[in-house]
Formats: C-alpha cells, structure tokens, sequence
C-alpha cells in the first residue's frame, strides 16, 4: 500500500469518527502571533509544545531554515497577510541548533539536481536568464545569524506597521529549550 492510500485510509476513519472536533478553531490565531520556523521534521510537534502552543494559538510558516531571502517573496507577502488580514501583531522568527540550511553546499545539491535528472541545459537556461543558482541556494554560517538576517529583513520591510514586536528566537531540536536571540519588546521601548 502506498503512502497516498495510507493517508486517505486514515483520514476516511478520521472524518468518520469526527476526531477533528478536537481541533475546531477560527482561522484567526487566539494569541495575534506569528511564528516563522524551519520546516525541519524534528520539529513539528516539538516547537509548538515546547512554546505552549496549540491548535488555533499562532499562525504558522515553514521553509527551510526560517529564512525570508526575499522582501517581496511569497512568504514575506503571508507575514503581511497575518498581520493586516488575520489578526496577528507580533512575529517570532524561530531557527535552530543543527539545522541544514547552515551546512548547505550549492556546489553539492546542484550536483544533486543533476543526478536526479535535471538536464545541464535547463541549469545553463537558468544562469543564463539571470537566476544564479549557486547564490540562490545558500544558507547562512550559523543559526543566530540567520535569524538575525529574517528578523532585520521583517523589520525594515516598507509594509510593516509601526510597533509591531519582531522576535527572534533559536531552539534545540533535542531538548526544546529556546532561547531569545532578538527581543522585539526591547526594541520597542527603546524607540519610545
């Protein structure tokens, strides 16, 4: 059985028993808070309990790394969606220990994109149009720094409304512990 036929089995039973009860809410989040996060698997559960977080608390991004690389980027554009659209007044830029985008290699995964299909000729249609692959697809040299980058990135962003708190936080992918690498609070009061 495939994986694809796995999840709709568990979800015909799902649907039928009304397990999703447990998790009615409004799309709007109950603690006007955004939270921007690496799409690593190990937190998935960990990053809301670890932050007292359920169904319904906080709006939720993911990609790789919890980098916004673009200003005018389909993920800058869903922080300005929860802030003018959803109720959300506060964000939380959230990377952490071990992450992969920290030991990312350009060299290497288009040498991956290569062995899993990817004709050269599409790579040199690409570089030659501009887009540089190799600048496209980098990390950043530690965790800190790439929060640091998001949360600047947020913060001077043209569209963001005044006083809105930008935090940055990184968190152990083991123990859950977080720590405060950006305190938009602190901020705030010293512009007062």
């Amino acid at each position: 059985m495939s994986q694809v036929t796995e999840i709709l089995k568990f979800n015909k039973h799902f649907v039928e028993e009304k397990e999703y009860e447990a998790y009615l809410t409004s799309r709007f989040p109950d603690k006007k808070m955004l939270i921007i996060t690496c799409m690593d698997t190990r937190l998935v559960e960990l990053l809301p309990k670890a932050m007292n977080f359920k169904n319904g608390d906080v709006k939720i991004i993911k990609n790789a790394g919890a980098v916004i690389s673009q200003p005018f980027g389909s993920v800058m554009r869903s922080v300005m969606v929860a802030l003018y659209e959803l109720d959300a007044d506060e964000v939380i830029v959230v990377g952490h220990y071990e992450c992969g985008m920290a030991s990312l290699n350009a060299d290497r995964m288009i040498n991956s994109i290569k062995e899993r299909g990817v004709s050269e000729q599409v790579l040199d249609t690409l570089e030659n149009s501009g887009i540089k692959l190799t600048k496209w697809l980098r990390g950043f040299d530690n965790v800190e720094e790439g929060v640091i980058q998001t949360v600047e990135l947020i913060k001077r962003h043209p569209l963001l409304p005044p006083n809105v708190p930008i935090h940055g936080m990184i968190i152990d992918p083991a123990t859950g512990a977080l720590e405060l690498v950006s305190d938009g609070y602190a901020e705030h009061k010293a512009t007062l």
